[in-house]
């Protein structure tokens, strides 16, 4: 018996390590009860509403995920690794999950996945456990041959969630899509080079659709970090109503930053 509480007391400690790496969750109100957002890591958060969780991107090792129920959507954007990530995927428990995806993702999930995709193209919309998905654009400017995202490959999207319109905008520029959105309460939008877009095109893009919430995430490039902050100053400057959320989409660079300085 004492073997079997000590057991139980490492796996509780462990759980609220887990649970105290991840960054902060918000709660967002609906006309059906809270939304929790959660973030996890560069593109990849967690919507959990009206006891469904939908997983977007699942990406960096099935372990940030212990703490979250299992998904009932997941949504993936596009083909790359931090996207599609076959091997987070692998380690997550996906019975009974439905994949929502663009044609070049379902042409690339392990067989064993595709019976669960559904394939939605840019402009097309489908309704999975009760939740109304549209599929909109996501590219890079100028559109040339060789650009890293071309038009139609991958998925931006928009959920409606009890009254609440949740763009996430996945790897995209700042696209005349992007710029005409109307009524977007909560968005996610990327900002990193030379992937996506600069903070600039970034903040001018906000300022076009004005969501009534932005997180910036997927703020990772070649160079590190995008300035985040400035990003925050410069929506706000032009427009203190929209509400800037920075959270801690990169909890590992945080701990080796934090581990650096006390080092030092």
């Amino acid at each position: 018996m004492k073997l079997k509480a000590f057991f139980t007391l490492v796996f509780a400690l462990a759980i609220v390590q887990l649970q105290a790496q991840q960054p902060q969750a918000d709660m967002i109100k609906t006309d059906q009860g809270q939304l929790k957002v959660q973030p996890v890591t560069h593109g990849s958060l967690v919507l959990s509403w009206h006891g469904k969780n939908i997983y977007v991107d699942p990406y960096g090792g099935a372990e940030a995920y212990k703490t979250i129920p299992k998904p009932d959507l997941v949504l993936i954007t596009d083909i790359h690794g931090d996207h599609l990530d076959v091997k987070t995927l692998d380690g997550l428990e996906l019975k009974g999950t439905t994949f929502v995806v663009p044609q070049a993702v379902a042409d690339q999930l392990p067989e064993k996945y595709k019976a669960q995709a559904i394939v939605i193209g840019n402009g097309e919309t489908t309704n999975q456990a009760g939740i109304a998905i549209e599929a909109l654009p996501m590219y890079n400017l100028p559109e040339t041959a060789d650009a890293k995202h071309p038009k139609g490959r991958g998925n931006g999207y928009i959920l409606t969630l009890g009254g609440k319109r949740i763009y996430i905008s996945g790897d995209t520029e700042d696209i005349p899509e992007m710029r005409a959105l109307k009524n977007i309460d909560v968005a996610f939008v990327s900002m990193n080079l030379p992937y996506t877009m600069d903070i600039n095109q970034a903040a001018s893009g906000v300022l076009a659709f004005r969501p009534k919430v932005i997180y910036p995430y997927h703020y990772r490039g070649t160079e590190g970090l995008a300035d985040v902050a400035a990003f925050k100053r410069m929506v706000n400057e032009k427009d203190k109503n929209i509400d800037v959320r920075l959270r801690n989409w990169y909890p590992e660079a945080s701990k080796k930053n934090n581990a650096g300085a006390k080092k030092n």
